[in-house]
């Protein structure tokens, strides 16, 4: 663990100064190839920054916050476009919303946001969900696959709601939810564009769907530059969580996960053309029903696409044991603390 925080500094250190580069040097080069091609060292090494752990907690996460999301946001930023458009106004600003899944919340009252009593009771239920995990072996396949898609969401669900947390008190700027509420999509093009992983879509939108839509729209009908832009979007998902899979469990990708994504696109664009007819815009189908086929469909299909890579590189063994094994060091170090604290002011006193 020790090492580990040793390298998280490390890559930290490394980011801070890449991204400060980015703010100083390539803003005072005009949009275009060219700003491009000045961040093309960062982008590269952010590549590599995932390498440097060996936990799946943080090759995980930095392969998201750097290999994905902050080289998205810098190719974008390149052109004067995405999260970073318009240029945050220091450079504290530009590294956190280049390093971390967030961006600042546009209008003074949200919609999305939830009440803390929710975010209190995903927390207790993620306690609960770690000790579940001794008596895995008892439980079915289906339960496994429950307990799996509950774990990737209820993790993710906390990590950026701490790093929301932490960029809220070092900035004192409100923040656009991360999510919302998953689990109550009514559709599959509500539950991958506007509820799941909210800062994926809104870089992906600008970075992939509306260039292939605009170019394919000269070439085709309004409907077929839609599917094909819906369909490149999630290709392009696919093919960087391959990536990510890949710094977790360091094996060559199979093509599984690239798979998945492939057939939520060719799902969710048949879905929206499939939403225009007349005789199904008359048809409503209630909101609960929806909710099941929606989630039930997305877990089912990651049982059989998503999940299987991650099994077999052992992560739903590791992620447990990594969370419990940090939580012992965080207890061990306050514990430490504050006998130390204890024994200064006894000898002050």
């Amino acid at each position: 663990m020790e090492q580990e925080l040793k390298n998280f500094i490390k890559v930290w250190f490394s980011a801070i100064i890449s991204v400060s580069y980015c703010y100083y040097l390539s803003t005072r080069i005009k949009p275009g190839v060219l700003r491009l091609i000045s961040v093309l060292p960062v982008i590269a090494l952010f590549l590599l920054l995932p390498l440097f752990f060996s936990s799946v907690h943080f090759s995980g996460a930095s392969a998201f916050f750097f290999t994905w999301l902050a080289n998205f946001k810098l190719i974008l930023f390149s052109f004067d476009k995405g999260p970073l458009d318009p240029l945050p106004q220091s450079l504290p600003r530009f590294i956190f919303f280049t390093c971390f899944p967030i961006k600042p919340q546009q209008n003074s009252k949200s919609q999305n946001q939830i009440p803390k009593w929710v975010f209190a009771i995903k927390v207790v239920i993620f306690g609960v969900l770690l000790h579940v995990y001794d008596y895995k072996q008892h439980l079915s396949p289906t339960m496994l696959l429950i307990l799996y898609s509950l774990h990737i969401y209820l993790e993710l669900e906390i990590l950026l709601m701490l790093v929301k947390v932490w960029v809220f008190i070092f900035l004192g700027c409100d923040l656009e939810p991360q999510s919302n509420e998953p689990y109550l999509a009514t559709s599959l093009q509500d539950f991958w564009g506007r509820r799941w992983n909210l800062m994926v879509p809104a870089i992906l939108r600008p970075a992939v769907y509306n260039p292939v839509q605009r170019i394919a729209k000269g070439k085709m009908s309004s409907d077929h530059a839609r599917f094909l832009a819906v369909l490149a979007t999630f290709l392009v998902s696919g093919a960087v969580h391959e990536l990510i899979f890949y710094y977790i469990n360091r094996e060559v990708p199979t093509g599984e996960v690239a798979l998945f994504f492939v057939l939520q696109g060719v799902c969710t664009a048949a879905e929206v053309a499939v939403k225009k007819r007349k005789f199904v815009r008359r048809w409503k189908m209630s909101p609960i029903v929806s909710r099941l086929l929606t989630v039930g469909f997305v877990v089912l299909t990651s049982g059989w696409l998503f999940f299987p890579s991650l099994i077999r590189g052992g992560m739903f063994v590791r992620l447990p044991n990594e969370a419990l094994l940090f939580i012992d060091f965080v207890k061990h170090k306050v514990f430490t603390f504050g006998s130390c604290f204890v024994d200064v002011c006894v000898f002050c006193l």
